[in-house]
């Protein structure tokens, strides 16, 4: 069994059990939260994801990318300099948080150490970050994986003991289920750098060439502002989407209780249920980007095209039945959240949207490995203004509502998979179905 294959396995392994665990985190989530709590809880849940992205500034990209398009001689120094580097942005991202984070309007539904709460991940998130790059870059997945499955364990853990023993009225509960997401990246951070630190050990005493900060600093960046300009802007799309679909149902005539309530159960079930064999697609994504860095860093366009071939081929694969199973077990699975069947309606309509992102995951990762960045961040803008604007338009309609916001979700995904595809296809000289193309030379791209 080749690397690629052997990692995206263990990833899998390691990431379904983790969904599992996730199945169960929502579930009792949704029970102790009820409808309006979950709705809450998942209208929050996009700013501490565009937290996490600004710490980490997409760090674990681009220093997979670099591990594993350079010798291991390279490794110490540019680990150094990575470091330090890290530790000058982090003082600053909490200087600018304390700053901020105090006006924010958003916080104000919740407990209030909800927002301090929410500034302590900049310091684990921006540690992990170096030592989950690493990993990443010479392939250590068992860390990777180990650090995934120990996130969701400690979260069930803790929360299925305070929520089981302890009763919280509704904003307390709010605060222990943040609480608890937090302490679960503080422990992973712990795992992964202690064993950061003894590789580092480990590789300083072999021969090092030293290399300069601002070498470092520039090839790094290269690859993570991109990257982390592309993450922020789905960061904020997903922070502005609970807002825009709240907006678009009351102007449609649904209550502001209501509509909180509908985007709980979208985001909260729906969402939740579907995204469940996404643990897939995020392997191969991890798997692929040290894997497509090192192939196209060699211009290796033989390996680049059997790359793309067997992830699209193990998208296939698994993607079609699980959302057929999706679809048809809908009323079922939905109601083991809630008793309702529009949570179920969301599901069902939402299947193109579910597929066509599982292709889209592991294709971000391959636009990444070939430096395509750019290109991934402008099809990601044009979808999502698609896709928005649609939402609204036919959301805001009385006859539509969350039928028209779901139709908007399904064509901004479907627009940037084939942009995604298409480029990809164009870059590595295959054609749209997967075979070498006969009129463009690999050695003139």
């Amino acid at each position: 069994m080749n690397s690629f294959y052997r990692s995206t396995l263990l990833l899998t392994i390691a990431a379904f059990i983790s969904e599992c665990i996730e199945f169960i985190i929502n579930i009792i989530l949704a029970r102790e939260l009820g409808e309006h709590g979950m709705g809450l809880y998942m209208s929050i849940l996009p700013i501490i994801f565009f937290v996490v992205v600004i710490a980490s500034i997409e760090m674990p990209i681009s220093i997979s990318k670099y591990i594993a398009e350079k010798d291991e001689k390279y490794h110490h120094s540019m680990l150094q300099h990575a470091t330090s580097f890290t530790i000058k942005l982090t003082f600053v991202f909490i200087l600018l948080g304390f700053l901020v984070v105090p006006f924010i309007p958003v916080f104000s539904d919740y407990h209030p150490f909800v927002r301090w709460l929410v500034l302590l991940l900049i310091p684990i998130i921006s540690f992990s970050s170096i030592a989950r790059g690493y990993f990443m870059g010479v392939q250590g997945m068992g860390k990777i994986a180990t650090s995934n499955f120990l996130r969701k364990a400690v979260q069930l853990l803790v929360l299925f003991s305070l929520y089981q023993w302890i009763h919280f009225d509704m904003e307390t509960s709010l605060l222990v289920a943040i609480s608890t997401l937090i302490a679960s990246e503080f422990i992973v951070c712990t795992y992964l750098f202690s064993h950061y630190l003894l590789q580092i050990r480990a590789i300083r005493s072999k021969h090092a060439v030293s290399l300069s900060a601002k070498e470092v600093r520039k090839s790094l960046l290269s690859v993570s502002l991109p990257t982390t300009g592309l993450r922020i802007f789905n960061s904020l799309t997903n922070a502005v989407q609970p807002f825009l679909v709240k907006a678009a149902l009351i102007s449609a005539g649904v209550s502001s209780v209501a509509a909180v309530e509908h985007y709980g159960m979208l985001a909260g079930v729906a969402l939740t249920i579907g995204f469940f064999p996404a643990f897939i697609a995020h392997s191969l994504m991890v798997a692929l980007i040290p894997n497509v860095s090192e192939a196209f860093a060699k211009k290796d366009f033989v390996q680049l095209q059997k790359l793309l071939q067997q992830a699209m081929w193990i998208t296939f694969i698994y993607g079609i039945p699980a959302v057929y199973l999706i679809f048809h077990f809908a009323h079922p699975l939905t109601e083991m959240f809630f008793q309702s069947s529009s949570a179920a309606f969301y599901l069902q309509m939402l299947w193109p949207y579910f597929l066509f992102h599982f292709f889209v995951i592991p294709m971000q990762a391959y636009l990444i490995g070939l430096g395509l960045v750019k290109d991934a961040f402008y099809h990601t803008v044009w979808s999502h203004i698609i896709s928005f604007a649609m939402m609204y338009f036919l959301g805001s309609m009385e006859h539509f509502q969350m039928t028209g916001i779901i139709l908007g979700m399904n064509t901004g995904i479907v627009l940037l998979t084939l942009m995604h595809y298409f480029t990809i296809c164009k870059r590595i000289g295959l054609s749209v179905f997967l075979f070498k193309n006969q009129d463009q030379s690999i050695n003139k791209i």
